[in-house]
């Protein structure tokens, strides 16, 4: 998985956090309204949770793949 991650360039990450990450756009991306979810506690039908999931993993991945370049570049 980790090799998957440092070879697959940054702008697919990028590409994919900003169309599923963020789809759909109107009336608010569907990650702002699951995180809103969330912290207010009423986030507990699984198909919630599974929507959180999908569109929460390609931040996750994201965020992933720029501390791992972040690191190589501190490390040398």
């Amino acid at each position: 998985m980790l090799q998957f991650i440092t070879t697959t360039p940054l702008s697919t990450f990028l590409l994919v956090a900003a169309t599923l990450g963020l789809a759909p756009f109107l009336p608010e991306p569907h990650i702002w309204e699951k995180l809103k979810m969330l912290f207010t506690g009423t986030l507990s039908r699984p198909v919630d949770i599974f929507d959180f999931l999908l569109h929460g993993v390609p931040w996750l991945l994201l965020a992933l793949k720029l501390g791992l370049m972040a690191r190589a570049s501190y490390f040398g």
